[in-house]
C-alpha cells in the first residue's frame, strides 16, 4: 500500500519523530511511577508503554491518541495486586482486553458511553485520593509497615506511624512536588517530570555511594537492580474465576474504554480530527492482549500523553508508535540509572499527576448549576476510594439512572387557556395548579412522548384541569407505546365522564395507525371529534381565525 512505501514511510518519521521523543522522555519517569502506584514492578510499566503503544498504534482509530500506564487503573490495579500479587496483573491485563474485544464485536462502547460525565469525575477524584494518599509511606520514608488488602487500612495504618517520619526523604519529596508546580506554571511546555526525575537519579545515586550523610530510599534499594527486559514471560498461573477476578476485569475493561474515548475526543478537538471509535475499541482491545502477554499491565488511553503528542506536533499515529520505539530505546540504553530513583521522587510526580487528575474548575460547575450531580460525584469519590472503584461507578450510574427515569417520568406539556374566544393564559405542567381560571376551552399540548414512564404524570395534570372543552394536541408527541396509548384512552373517558367535550388534534400517520385499531379512536373520528390541526379545532368551536 502506498501508506507504507519508503518514501511515506520517511516522511511519516521525519514529522514525527519530535513529537514521539517528546512523549517518550514523560512516559518513561510516569510508567515507572504509575507501575509502582498499581502495585506491580518499575518494569512492568515500561513492558505496558513499549507493546500497548506499538498495538494501539498499529490498531487503533485515533491519529493521537497515546495508550500505556495509566492513573485511571492504578487504584482498581492496586487493590487486585494487594489480594492477588503483582504477578496476576498481566492475566488482568489479557482478560480485560479480551473483555474490550467482546463490547468492540458487540458495539457496546454506545452503552459504555452513557455513563454521565459527573460519575466519571467523581470517580476520577476518587481515583486520585486513591493514587496520592497511597504515596505516604514513600513520602515520609515509612518502611516495613505491615500491609494490608484494603487501601484505606494501609493508610490508617501509615497514618499511624507519621511520627517515624525522615525528614530528608520529607524534605525531598516535597521539594520535589514544589518544582514540579513551578515547572507546570513558568514551563507549561516542558516536561516537568523529566527534570525532576533527573535531578533525583543524581541524589538516589550519591545516596547508594554514600556520598551523601542520609540514606534515601531508591527503586534499587526497593525492587533491586532494574534490568532492560522488553517481554517478562508471565509467571502467573490460570486465574479462579471468582466474582472478585470478573468484577475487577469489567471494572478495567470499562474504565480504560471511557478513558480512552474520552482522551481521543479531547483530542480530536485539539487537532480538529475525527477519531474511529470502533476502530480504537480493537486498538485498545489487541493493546492489552499484547501488554499483558509481554508480561505488563492493563492500559488505556492518557489524556495528558495525548495531548502533549498533538501539542508536540504530531500529524498521525506515527507519532504514538514511535514514542514507544524511543521507550524502548531508553529502557535498553539508560534504564539501569533509573534505579537510582528515589521513591520520594516516584511519590512526588505520582502526588502531582493526581493533583492534576482533578479538574476543579468541573467541579465548581457542577457545584453552581447541579448540586445534586456534585454531591452524586462527591459519593462517586468517596466509594471509589474507601470501598471499590467499581462499586463507586455502579452506585453512580445507578443513581444517574434513576434520576433520568424521574426525568423523564414527568409528563411535559404545554397549555394554553382559553375563555370566549380570548387566550387568557398559557402554562406548563409544572404551574397548572396555580391558575384559579382554566377558561372554557383548553389546548393541552402532549410534548415529547408518552409512555409508561409518563402516563399517570399526564393523567395527573389534566385532572386538575376545570374547562368546558379539552383539546389533546398530539403534534408534538413523537413516541406512544402501549402504555401510553392505554393512558390517552383513559384520560379522555375520565374527562367525558365529568361532562367535558374532548377533541383529538394533529394525528400524525404514524399515531393513526396505532389508534385506528382501538375500538374508541374510530369512533371519535365517526363524532367529528379527531381534527387535522388544533387552528382547525378552534374553527370549529366558532373562534374567529384566520
Amino acid at each position: 500500500m502506498p501508506f507504507f512505501s519508503p518514501s511515506r514511510l520517511g516522511q511519516e518519521i521525519l514529522k514525527n519523530w519530535k513529537s514521539g521523543l517528546t512523549v517518550a522522555l514523560v512516559s518513561v519517569p510516569l510508567s515507572l511511577s504509575l507501575a509502582i502506584a498499581s502495585g506491580a514492578t518499575p518494569v512492568m510499566g515500561i513492558i505496558t508503554s513499549i507493546w500497548a503503544g506499538l498495538a494501539a498504534a498499529a490498531f487503533g482509530g485515533s491519529e493521537f491518541n497515546v495508550i500505556g500506564p495509566a492513573g485511571a487503573l492504578s487504584g482498581i490495579l492496586a487493590s487486585f495486586a494487594l489480594a492477588n500479587g503483582a504477578q496476576m496483573l498481566p492475566a488482568l491485563a489479557i482478560l480485560s482486553g479480551v473483555v474490550i474485544f467482546a463490547f468492540y464485536l458487540l458495539r457496546w462502547d454506545k452503552y459504555l458511553i452513557f455513563i454521565p460525565s459527573s460519575v466519571m469525575h467523581g470517580f476520577t477524584l476518587g481515583v486520585g485520593l486513591t493514587i496520592g494518599l497511597g504515596q505516604i509511606n514513600a513520602a515520609l520514608g515509612l518502611t516495613g509497615l505491615p500491609t494490608h488488602e484494603s487501601i484505606l487500612q494501609n493508610f490508617l495504618e501509615s497514618v499511624s506511624h507519621v511520627a517515624q517520619t525522615d525528614m530528608y526523604t520529607f524534605a525531598l519529596f516535597a521539594a520535589s512536588l514544589c518544582l514540579l508546580f513551578l515547572l507546570a506554571h513558568f514551563f507549561k511546555r516542558f516536561p516537568g517530570a523529566v527534570i525532576v526525575a533527573i535531578i533525583g537519579i543524581g541524589i538516589g545515586y550519591c545516596s547508594e555511594v554514600h556520598l551523601l550523610s542520609f540514606t534515601i530510599q531508591t527503586i534499587l534499594s526497593k525492587y533491586g537492580t532494574l534490568h532492560a527486559t522488553l517481554i517478562q514471560i508471565p509467571s502467573f498461573t490460570l486465574p479462579v474465576f471468582n466474582v472478585v477476578l470478573v468484577k475487577a476485569v469489567f471494572t478495567v475493561a470499562i474504565v480504560a474504554v471511557l478513558e480512552t474515548l474520552l482522551s481521543a475526543k479531547i483530542v480530536d478537538g485539539m487537532t480538529n480530527t475525527r477519531f474511529n471509535q470502533k476502530r480504537e475499541m480493537l486498538g485498545l482491545a489487541l493493546a492489552n492482549i499484547a501488554s499483558g502477554a509481554a508480561g505488563g499491565l492493563p492500559a488505556t488511553g492518557v489524556l495528558a500523553r495525548s495531548a502533549l503528542n498533538a501539542k508536540s506536533g504530531a500529524t498521525s499515529r506515527f507519532s504514538s508508535g514511535i514514542n514507544a520505539i524511543f521507550v524502548l530505546l531508553i529502557a535498553v540504553l539508560l534504564f539501569r540509572g533509573f534505579q537510582y530513583l528515589p521513591l520520594a521522587v516516584v511519590a512526588a510526580i505520582l502526588v502531582f499527576a493526581a493533583i492534576r487528575m482533578v479538574e476543579a474548575a468541573h467541579f465548581k460547575k457542577l457545584f453552581h448549576f447541579d448540586q445534586s450531580s456534585f454531591w452524586l460525584a462527591m459519593l462517586v469519590a468517596v466509594l471509589t476510594f474507601a470501598v471499590d472503584p467499581m462499586i463507586g461507578i455502579l452506585v453512580g450510574a445507578s443513581i444517574s439512572l434513576l434520576e433520568f427515569v424521574q426525568h423523564l417520568s414527568t409528563g411535559r406539556s404545554d397549555i394554553t387557556l382559553h375563555r370566549n374566544q380570548k387566550v387568557i393564559g398559557r402554562s406548563s405542567h409544572k404551574d397548572i395548579r396555580k391558575h384559579d381560571d382554566h377558561g372554557d376551552v383548553t389546548v393541552y399540548r402532549f410534548t415529547g412522548e408518552l409512555t409508561y414512564f409518563n402516563a399517570t404524570s399526564h393523567e395527573e395534570s389534566i385532572k386538575h384541569l376545570k374547562c368546558r372543552t379539552l383539546i389533546l394536541s398530539l403534534r408534538s408527541l413523537f413516541f406512544m407505546d402501549v402504555d401510553g396509548m392505554d393512558a390517552l384512552h383513559a384520560i379522555i373517558e375520565d374527562r367525558q365522564k365529568h361532562d367535558i367535550d374532548v377533541i383529538l388534534t394533529a394525528v400524525s400517520s404514524y399515531k393513526e395507525v396505532i389508534l385506528s385499531k382501538t375500538d374508541w379512536y374510530p369512533k371519535m373520528v365517526k363524532d367529528r371529534k379527531v381534527f387535522a390541526s388544533t387552528t382547525d379545532a378552534l374553527k370549529a368551536l366558532g373562534f374567529p381565525l384566520r
